[in-house]
């Protein structure tokens, strides 16, 4: 008897379940009429249940039957006392143009929060739901005002925003932040939707102005931390570094936000202010690897500011730090800098070799290991010793399988094959890195096996053209950018029918901007998109190009103009989103 009283139950909770699917699809569909008769079902039923009062009250109003809603809500708030009943029967007074009626039951169901606070979350969600901003608005209020431990500062806010109300937005974000720091990140995710990189634009103003009042008012390092992340918004490094020094000399405890400010500044090529931020950790840093790290950067951003004339004073700036901190594991990143500055830059590749190979002789571990095979490799391909180089590189392999950095080494053995013009081997390898754990390491092997798949037999079985720019690709790496431009001149003058020649281009388009050559650089991006509008590269000329139009020549219009296109014919590129974030910069939106 109880198993079969089991399965009717199963039968019966099955059967209930299907009508409750049929009804959702005949509402979803547009078939109002069908729907009402499934809910109605349903209710007598489940009298209790809100989903199904609610759709039967929604379909009614689809139907315009507003006569048959307003009796079947007004039979359910004598039965039941549920506010948000009194909500539902307003708004579909609303509907019959009864504004009257409407306001007196939207009242009533404010009232209710008088009587019992609690009741706010089921008032307040179903004014949200018809979209009645204010009435929300006024029922949080009302709520906080009346229980103290309520805190609806986040959802006032966001409703603020919707109503285009900036400044009580601000106001609630912030009163939300400081009552729940540990939600600062989204905070600061909702804000960035309304403020822009131009610090003069009014809502970065206004944010500021109750950022500064609030710091007059009750001092907190919450605001300090806020004005920093929207001078950073800005690009302002300056006065960001400001604040975090602010927070710094009240809790010296750690450096981090004043080492990610640095990062940030440096990957957007303020130097000049990353250069101090960096030195104030050399002089504040109590933890060594803190302080190494922040001698690194600072060297690196020393040696690219000077002058071929005056590398002694650089290498004379390695060699007093590794007096001060030694030769040993614990200075390893700065060994390795040392010998690519010794390698790459002051033409000594014989005595960066030496210094490696000593590196080699102290206890590393093997993944440091395997980051001095990687860069003694590069220098023997600087060198053109590409035998030697493989010898590295596939140690590297052996030692680390199935790691990033030996994937990274197959790539580099890949890419020494194709500068020996082995581009058999070179593509053999490169299948393989299709698959590669690291996104960026399967974009370059791709991007290099397409080059040379393309361009390897295109009529040309000596395969002169691919030869040629794969030389020129060396030449490049090799730090001799005129030599490799020269060469790029000759596969354009000589090789014209060819399909490298939009490659040709872009390369030497490259080249030209890190020479700031840019109107050379801008010639050859307006060639591609000009002569090669199906192409693959055509939408990494039309971002170059904007690029330096934004930055480089100072003439907007023309970079929003080549965003633009980008935004309307290229929406699958990968420089979409930054396209479109640029382009809303330059006409002054918000930042999203």
């Amino acid at each position: 008897m109880r198993r079969l009283l089991i399965i009717f139950l199963f039968i019966s909770s099955a059967a209930f379940s299907q009508s409750d699917m049929l009804a959702r699809e005949y509402f979803n569909t547009g078939d109002f009429e069908k729907a009402l008769f499934e809910y109605k079902k349903l209710y007598a039923a489940s009298p209790s249940n809100v989903n199904y009062i609610n759709q039967i009250v929604a379909a009614y109003q689809e139907l315009e039957q507003y006569d048959a809603a307003e009796g079947f809500l007004l039979k359910l708030i004598e039965r039941v006392n549920y506010p948000a009943f009194k909500v539902d029967l307003g708004y579909n007074y609303q509907l019959k143009n009864d504004l009257q009626h409407a306001r007196f039951y939207y009242d009533e169901a404010l009232k209710s929060i008088d009587e019992r606070p609690s009741n706010v979350f089921a008032v307040s969600k179903s004014f949200q739901n018809y979209t009645l901003l204010n009435e929300t608005i006024q029922a949080y209020q009302k709520a906080m005002t009346l229980n103290p431990d309520y805190n609806f500062n986040l959802q006032l806010a966001q409703l603020h925003g919707e109503l285009g109300n900036i400044e009580e937005m601000f106001i609630g974000y912030v009163d939300f932040a400081e009552a729940n720091p540990i939600a600062l990140g989204n905070i600061k995710r909702f804000i960035s939707d309304f403020i822009s990189e131009n610090g003069d634009n009014e809502n970065n103003v206004l944010f500021r102005k109750i950022l500064l009042k609030k710091m007059q008012q009750e001092p907190n390092l919450l605001w300090n931390s806020l004005l920093s992340w929207l001078f950073i918004q800005q690009k302002d490094y300056s006065k960001a570094f400001v604040q975090e020094k602010a927070i710094f000399m009240r809790q010296p405890e750690s450096l981090d936000s004043i080492e990610d400010l640095a990062e940030i500044a440096m990957n957007d090529n303020a130097s000049d202010i990353a250069k101090a931020i960096l030195t104030f950790i050399t002089e504040n840093a109590q933890d060594t690897e803190v302080l190494l790290h922040a001698h690194y950067n600072l060297i690196q951003i020393e040696t690219e500011q000077t002058p071929k004339s005056e590398y002694a004073v650089i290498d004379k700036a390695y060699q007093e730090l590794f007096n001060t901190f030694g030769l040993s594991a614990l200075t390893f990143k700065l060994q390795l800098g040392y010998a690519h500055f010794l390698a790459f830059l002051n033409h000594q590749p014989d005595k960066a070799t030496k210094f490696l190979e000593d590196t080699l002789k102290l206890p590393l571990n093997e993944m440091q290991k395997a980051e001095v095979k990687l860069e003694l490799g590069d220098i023997l391909v600087l060198q053109e010793k590409f035998n030697n180089a493989l010898i590295y590189y596939t140690q590297i392999q052996r030692n680390l399988k199935n790691s990033t950095i030996s994937q990274e080494a197959r790539f580099k053995v890949a890419k020494t094959s194709y500068y020996k013009g082995d581009f058999k081997w070179a593509e053999s390898q490169l299948n393989i890195l299709k698959a590669s754990t690291s996104q960026l390491i399967a974009n370059d092997a791709l991007d290099l096996k397409l080059l040379i798949t393309d361009n390897k037999y295109d009529g040309d079985s000596l395969q002169t053209a691919l030869k040629l720019y794969a030389k020129a690709d060396l030449l490049a790496f090799q730090n001799k950018k005129s030599e490799a431009i020269d060469l790029l001149n000759n596969i354009l003058n000589n090789h014209k029918t060819e399909g490298i020649i939009p490659q040709a281009l872009f390369k030497q388009a490259q080249l030209f901007e890190s020479n700031e050559q840019f109107e050379q650089a801008k010639t050859n991006y307006e060639a591609i998109i000009a002569n090669y509008s199906d192409g693959i590269l055509v939408d990494d000329a039309l971002f170059s190009l904007a690029d330096i139009y934004e930055h480089e020549l100072n003439q907007p219009e023309k970079a929003k103009s080549y965003y633009e296109q980008i935004i309307f014919n290229h929406a699958d590129s990968i420089y979409f989103v930054d396209a479109r974030k640029r382009y809303r910069a330059l006409r002054g939106d918000f930042i999203n």
